[in-house]
């Protein structure tokens, strides 16, 4: 009897991930673009089914490439996924992370979704996650809620890790 008719605290997620799974769909070919325009066309990238791109030591055969690009988001993943978002050139948001991954975020996707992105960036913080920025423990500004947002889509393709493409460098 003891306990019998307490409240049941529902267990933790390991690894802790946001609630927000974003249906705002980015167009892949344009974070490509975006991703070689960044990178100089310098570096092979990896693209995974949300936007994920994860950024390859150079001469990696296809399949090695795979490997080494979910082993940088598995590491991301079940690290902690510090992010260091900054606007770019054209507007856009590039997320990075403590391993070789970004997402973008493209500003027209971003402005045309707005009144989404504004309602749910609280549910795009992982489970006990504290984020302290000028304005506060998780409180953000439009261009900190466009980052998590942005972030939302590598816990996506860290959780269900699907190769979409595997873009080599040209110079």
């Amino acid at each position: 009897m003891f306990g019998l008719f307490r409240k049941k605290t529902p267990p933790k997620r390991f690894p802790p991930i946001p609630d927000w799974r974003p249906t705002i769909l980015q167009p892949l070919g344009r974070i490509v673009d975006r991703m070689r325009y960044y990178t100089n066309d310098k570096r092979d990238l990896v693209f995974f089914e949300h936007g994920t791109c994860v950024l390859l030591e150079d001469g990696l055969s296809d399949g090695d490439a795979a490997i080494a690009a979910k082993a940088v988001l598995h590491a991301i993943f079940h690290f902690h996924p510090d992010m260091k978002p900054r606007s770019m050139d054209d507007g856009n948001i590039l997320v990075t992370y403590n391993h070789p991954a970004a997402n973008v975020v493209l500003a027209d996707v971003a402005e045309a979704n707005w009144h989404e992105i504004d309602r749910h960036h609280q549910q795009a913080l992982a489970t006990d996650e504290v984020l302290i920025t000028p304005l506060g423990a998780n409180r953000f500004d439009d261009f900190g809620k466009k980052a998590l947002f942005g972030r939302c889509y590598m816990f996506m393709d860290a959780d269900a890790p699907n190769i979409v493409g595997i873009e080599r460098k040209r110079f």
